[in-house]
């Protein structure tokens, strides 16, 4: 069942990113008068087709469910050239090169527009979420060197105002990227207020082995462990822990928040734990034996409290449209830095994911809600069309390179140039996707 959801997750994420930017060439090409023969969701062989409109465009669905195509009257291909003089117009090749660069660039455009409206959408609608309160650090990490405390809110970096903890995050990893310095604005646990900088040099960039806002010390807060709920007849409960019951520690050892609660049950699975509750005014010892679980991790049968503070980031219709766009732009300007620096050797080679990720993150956010699953899309969206745009023979980028040597030279490439360009595209996207798979396999064997 979770295989299931998590494949319908991706296919629901993907299918509309793929749809939507095929559409942005089948509307800039319609608008530039060239004939669309087909409009494809899917690559091989065509399993279900219908032709409508005046064009009779063929609108299918193709056996292999990853990508898609327009097809366009073009005189390159005798299979598409046009057949009557009256169509010879409307051939795709018979466009000024400025018309083919708008066709081509409409899908990565189409991309980073839908990321825009859902960017936008996301901020109008509202999204609850952590703030910025700061759980305890160890001692030797930067944001303790630094001077930053747990129980202090960071309230902006480098001027720029944070709310919520996905602000937060956002901000410290694009400085990570960007090595460059982190000057902090903090509300102490006082109240007080004070500056605190965190070098670039203390910063890991992002991947799927490094955390930024982990590496630093940085970890959101979570309140102390208090009781909602007993499960009857659980080991909770057996123990005599009552709703409103707040767990101070346990062995005689002080929690700080209520993830060590957490997280000494598990590592008890069978084993008796000594834990000071305070109820009320009282405070008292309570004997709690956690019972073992399908993992052989400890369990409670107890829920906690939230114990998260949360804030709600909320913004009106001109202001939502400007941070979407400033978040597409941003996130757009990353990915072409981290492609940069892994082209260059200066990030690992591990950054690059494939759709074995893409799904696993899929069924994660969308178990997480709709504002959390369409905040994914929207970083897909991003990606997509950031991917397509790289000048690489096959994808939209490299026909984009194609028509940029054409109004530098006056004069398109030779077929046999792009056709040995096109087989060279072919067979570096195919080492990509296998490197892209193993890393996807080896992250999660």
């Amino acid at each position: 069942m979770s295989f299931l959801y998590t494949a319908v997750a991706f296919l629901l994420a993907l299918g509309p990113l793929i749809i939507f930017h095929e559409l942005g060439h089948y509307w800039v090409a319609r608008a530039c008068g060239v004939k669309v023969l087909r409009f494809s969701v899917g690559m091989g062989k065509v399993v279900w087709s219908r032709r409508f409109g005046k064009d009779q465009t063929e609108w299918a669905v193709s056996a292999l469910p990853l990508g898609g195509y327009v097809q366009f009257l073009d005189s390159r291909d005798p299979a598409t050239a046009p057949k009557e003089e009256s169509e010879r117009a409307r051939d795709f090749m018979r466009q000024n090169v400025w018309k083919r660069i708008a066709i081509v660039a409409a899908g990565p455009a189409a991309n980073l527009l839908l990321a825009i409206a859902l960017f936008a959408a996301l901020f109008m609608h509202g999204l609850e979420e952590p703030g910025t309160k700061l759980r305890p650090m160890a001692s030797n990490t930067p944001a303790y060197v630094a001077g930053l405390r747990g129980g202090d809110s960071i309230v902006a970096v480098n001027g720029e105002p944070v709310v919520g903890w996905s602000d937060l995050r956002w901000q410290v990893t694009h400085l990570a990227v960007e090595r460059q310095d982190a000057h902090l604005d903090v509300r102490g646990a006082n109240g007080s207020r004070y500056a605190a900088t965190i070098p670039a040099a203390a910063m890991r960039e992002p991947g799927p082995d490094a955390d930024p806002m982990s590496t630093l010390g940085l970890d959101v807060w979570i309140g102390m462990p208090v009781v909602e709920k007993a499960v009857e007849d659980g080991a909770g409960a057996r123990a005599g822990l009552q709703p409103g019951d707040v767990v101070l520690g346990a062995d005689g050892k002080p929690f700080a928040h209520a993830a060590e609660f957490v997280q000494a049950v598990r590592t008890a699975p069978g084993r008796t734990l000594q834990l000071q509750v305070r109820r009320g005014s009282q405070e008292l010892v309570l004997a709690l034996t956690p019972a073992i679980d399908a993992k052989g991790q400890g369990l409670a049968a107890v829920a906690l409290a939230p114990a998260l503070e949360r804030v709600t980031v909320q913004s009106g219709p001109a202001e939502a449209l400007v941070k979407g766009t400033r978040r597409t732009w941003e996130m757009t300007a990353l990915t072409f830095k981290m492609i940069g620096k892994i082209v260059t050797g200066q990030a690992s080679l591990k950054n690059i994911t494939g759709p074995i990720a893409i799904a696993d993150y899929a069924g994660q956010t969308a178990r997480m809600g709709l504002a959390t699953f369409l905040g994914f899309i929207a970083v897909v969206s991003v990606s997509l069309g950031v991917m397509n745009l790289l000048p690489i023979p096959v994808l939209d980028g490299g026909h984009l390179l194609y028509y940029s040597l054409e109004v530098l030279t006056g004069r398109p490439l030779s077929e046999r140039i792009q056709g040995f360009a096109q087989r060279a595209g072919v067979a570096l996207l195919f080492m990509l996707m296998a490197l892209a798979i193993f890393n996807d396999l080896s992250q999660r064997l």
